[in-house]
């Protein structure tokens, strides 16, 4: 009885802890570091006319901006349905809405290296779906997510044919090393590439090789600080490997597509606020004209890569100044800035303000859930 109530006492405290990480009062920073990003952008470009952006923003296609908003609902439906699909529908559509949109939530509001794992496990745990299932789901869409970002990045660079990298993007000094985006964009992939590799080895493969290979990594006396911290992630995996055992070809054919089609959605969108601008006829483009809507697309997917390196929470400040690096040649200088304000507004500040508001509607489901268990 003594270890049940040290167990109960252990997850409240887990409970606490995660509930905590998901403060709405957590939004200021990311909105302070990305709306101080913009401004001070803005205030430094000399090429900035604000009369010229006023005048875009009155004349802009309503049209696409409606596109836009579609795109993004139909973005989230896809994510909704894919992790229906990956729990074998064990959460219905209700707990997937607020399981999506508060991972939304918490990878806003910590550092793109780090994301929301932690958190969406705990979310997922709480809607009734076992700790080890709960891991494994979430290790699997990481995995997913990741495999989407390198194959997808190596393909549109090799189709842009050297069209992808802008030529008069700035150099920048990270770690007193000059890189320029290009430089960066094969650190970041190559460090995504890896993990990718170590996990899908750890979930698919060798679960207990894997978390030999971390404890070994730990014995260093450098690391060794580190070491409960990976032996506690070997057996997270061991767990997460056993629960993705078993499923049919069909299983991984949707997961796979569902994918796909989330991410393609996500870019798709900048697509439409771009247009939105430059008043493209979808129904009456040139050959130009639809390459141009492809370097849109596969520029995003190359942004997101530099983006993931971020220490910043949600990419604040860095989504901003990389999104000028790449899409200035397409709006020109100055509009670029106010675009980029525009396209976090619905990939990023929304989600911050939804959670706020979602965050305290969920917290009192799970928590007339519990009452209702312990009535029984």
């Amino acid at each position: 009885m003594n270890k049940e109530n040290h167990s109960n006492r252990r997850m409240d405290t887990k409970s606490q802890e995660m509930l905590k990480s998901l403060s709405p009062k957590k939004i200021f920073l990311p909105m302070v570091v990305g709306l101080g990003a913009i401004i001070y952008l803005m205030a430094t470009d000399e090429k900035m006319d604000f009369d010229k952006v006023i005048e875009a923003f009155k004349n802009i296609n309503i049209w696409w901006v409606v596109a836009a908003f579609l795109v993004l609902f139909v973005r989230d439906a896809g994510y909704m349905y894919r992790i229906r699909h990956l729990t074998s529908e064990a959460l219905d559509w209700s707990s997937s809405f607020f399981v999506i949109l508060l991972w939304e939530f918490a990878s806003a509001i910590t550092p793109s290296v780090v994301g929301g794992t932690a958190v969406a496990v705990f979310i997922i745990n709480q809607e009734k779906v076992a700790f080890g299932k709960s891991l494994a789901y979430v290790m699997l869409t990481a995995v997913l997510d990741n495999l989407f970002f390198v194959l997808a990045s190596f393909a549109v660079i090799f189709l842009a044919k050297g069209d992808i990298f802008p030529d008069d993007a700035k150099s920048l000094v990270i770690m007193g090393y000059e890189l320029n985006l290009e430089q960066i964009f094969l650190v970041s992939v190559g460090l995504i590439a890896v993990y990718t590799v170590l996990m899908s080895w750890g979930l698919f493969f060798g679960p207990h090789s894997f978390k030999r290979l971390l404890a070994k990594i730990t014995s260093n006396k450098l690391l060794r600080r580190w070491r409960r911290s990976a032996i506690r992630s070997g057996n997270e995996m061991i767990i997460a490997s056993k629960e993705l055992k078993g499923h049919t070809a069909g299983y991984w054919v949707k997961a796979i597509v569902s994918t796909i089609f989330i991410w393609s959605a996500r870019y798709l969108m900048l697509n439409c606020i771009i247009n939105a601008f430059l008043h493209v006829n979808l129904f009456d483009m040139s050959f130009d004209e639809v390459y141009t809507q492809f370097l849109i697309f596969a520029r995003q997917i190359i942004m997101w890569i530099v983006m993931l390196i971020s220490p910043t929470p949600g990419s604040s400040g860095t989504a901003e100044y990389f999104f000028g690096e790449f899409f200035e040649e397409f709006l020109g200088a100055g509009l670029v800035l106010a675009v980029a304000l525009l396209w976090r507004l619905f990939t990023y500040y929304a989600y911050l303000v939804v959670g706020v508001f979602v965050i305290p509607r969920w917290i009192t489901r799970i928590f007339k859930r519990r009452q209702t268990v312990k009535t029984r």
